[in-house]
Parts: structure tokens; sequence; C-alpha cells
């Protein structure tokens, strides 16, 4: 036996809350500075300030339709290259580092962790049973099957194009902008709805809800890293099941190759033995923080690429960008 990791300063649980919230600052401050380019380019200031690229992250849409068109032509995205970018680089994480953007980096996935840790205090977070569980969890699937027969059966290079360029697409930002500064009733009806369901279910909106998280959970399958659990040690305790924000029956599995695993290591964390749970790659142990940093480090050098290569910006004049959003982002 030895001390929890989960009791030492630098453990699973504390690093990942410092990089959920580093994250969740810095879209805050983009969010700011993208507020303020808006209210200039509508025409509301005189002041201008340069458009923030990552805001791009939000349009995941758009970046999967950029996918298309790059594996067809070999062009990056001309309207928003950083959410391109950043869509690929998540895609990497998922195939290096699970669900690192989930688990890691994503905002929304700090709400729903901290939905959950509210739920657990309260006696809630619980995870339905399988006969309830598997047909919710079917709904982000089909949600991505829709997007994803769309983008790469139904829609051809030219009606992609054509969507790529429209000025609806090009102000896109701006209108997600507005969702957030001014949300219709309905919309925080529904906000409401799933902050309620995130407090009693856990991570409600990720495991049923987000296509986005799906797809990168798909492509976590093919991640060499993994969660391995030493049967001889395990001492069958449950707080790996218990822990676990994706519900995952830790406990039960040799090696953890989960679609819903986002790589937090909070299992490990809370394993009371030395050497049951480990991050591992193959036969090779790691340590907790390979996935979390390994997740930062793609995201940051799919950044300084882009910069380098001029994939980062959009190359569109800022007079015609302010024609734009005055035209049709208002």
């Amino acid at each position: 036996m030895h001390m929890p990791t989960s009791n030492r300063v630098f453990n699973p649980f504390s690093l990942r809350r410092i990089i959920q919230v580093s994250f969740a600052l810095f879209c805050l401050y983009a969010g700011w500075r993208f507020l303020l380019f808006v209210e200039w380019a509508r025409g509301g200031s005189q002041t201008f300030v340069p458009k923030p690229a990552s805001v791009e992250g939000f349009l995941p849409i758009s970046a999967l339709l950029g996918l298309k068109r790059l594996l067809l032509t070999g062009q990056w995205d001309p309207v928003h290259p950083a959410g391109l970018t950043i869509f690929v680089a998540a895609l990497v994480m998922a195939w290096l580092f699970r669900k690192g953007f989930c688990g890691y980096i994503c905002p929304v996935g700090l709400v729903s962790n901290m939905a959950e840790k509210l739920g657990r205090r309260l006696g809630l977070a619980l995870v339905p049973p399988r006969w309830a569980d598997y047909p919710l969890m079917a709904v982000k699937y089909v949600m991505l099957g829709f997007f994803l027969y769309t983008t790469f059966v139904s829609m051809s290079l030219r009606g992609i194009e054509q969507f790529i360029r429209a000025p609806y697409n090009m102000v896109a930002d701006a209108k997600m902008l507005d969702f957030f500064v001014a949300p219709s009733s309905t919309a925080l009806g529904a906000l409401a709805v799933l902050a309620v369901l995130g407090v009693v279910v856990r991570n409600f909106w990720c495991r049923y809800l987000c296509p986005y998280g799906a797809l990168l959970g798909l492509c976590s399958l093919l991640s060499p890293l993994g969660i391995r659990r030493d049967a001889d040690r395990c001492v069958g305790c449950g707080k790996c099941d218990r822990i676990c924000p994706g519900g995952i029956t830790v406990s039960g599995k040799i090696s953890v190759n989960s679609p819903e695993c986002m790589g937090c290591t909070a299992c490990v964390g809370a394993c009371p033995v030395e050497g049951c749970l480990s991050v591992s790659a193959g036969s090779r142990r790691l340590p907790f923080w390979v996935p979390a940093l390994g997740a930062v480090g793609v995201l940051l050098l799919a950044y300084a690429a882009a910069r380098a290569t001029g994939h980062w910006d959009t190359g569109m004049p800022a007079d015609m960008v302010r024609r734009m959003y005055m035209s049709f982002g208002g």
C-alpha cells in the first residue's frame, strides 16, 4: 500500500484542474477581445481590435467541412483557418492521448466537470443503468453520423466551397457570440435543463449529447495509450469506478480502451494500491501526466505550426471583414 496519488500536491486532480481553468480563462479573454472586435466590425466602435482567431475553435461544423476540403484539394480553410487547425489538433490528441481535448482543454468539459462535482456532493452524479445508458449514449453517435454523412457523402466539393465562402459562414463566429451574449429565453431554458441534468447524471452533456466528443472518442480507440490494471494487485475497493467521470467500470477491465475515456487519470489518482492502475503504452508504464501534457503539447505545436505557415489568421483584409460583419453579422 502507499499514499494515494490524489493526496500528493502534484496529482491527476490538481493537474487537470490547473489546465482546465487556464484554458477557460484564456477562452474568456479571447471572448472579450472578440466582443471588442465585433463591436468595431459592426460599426459600434471606432477602436480597431484584432480578431482573436482562437474563437474559431467553437465552430466544429465549419471545421469538419474544411477538413473534407483539405483532404480533397490539399488547401487549408481560408475563412476560418484557426478553426481547422484546432479541429485537426483535437483529432491528433485523440489518436495519441485519448480524448485529451475533452478531458483538459474544452471549456464545456470544465463546466460539466464542475456540475459533476456538485452532484457528487449532493449524493447525485449518477450513472443510469445499462438499459437506459446505452440508448442515451447512442444519441451523440446518431448526431455524429448525421454530420459525417452530410459532410462526406451527400455534400459535394462545390457545395462545401459555396458554404465556406458564404456570408453566413464568414460571420458564424459573430452569430455564436450573440448566442452567448444575448441568449433567447428558449436557449436559457435549454441551458438550465442541461445544467440540472449535469448535476444529476454524471457528465451528462459529454456522455450523451456531444457529437464532437463522440468523434474524438472513436478516434481514441486507435490510441496506443490507455489505463492498465494489474489484477493481481487490485483489492476490489471500487474507487476507480466511483471516480471515473466517464462512468467506466475500470475495476472490471485489464486494459481500458473505452471511447468514454478522457485520459484524465482520475482512476489512477484514486487507486490506493501502488502500481495497480497506471497509464500505459502497451506493456510500458508511463507517468500519469503524459496524457495531460501530451494533449497541451499537441495544441501548442499545432498553433506554432499554423502561425509559422500562415494557417492561423484569415488573410481577408480588415475592411472587407468589416463590411461582411456589418452586412450579415448583425
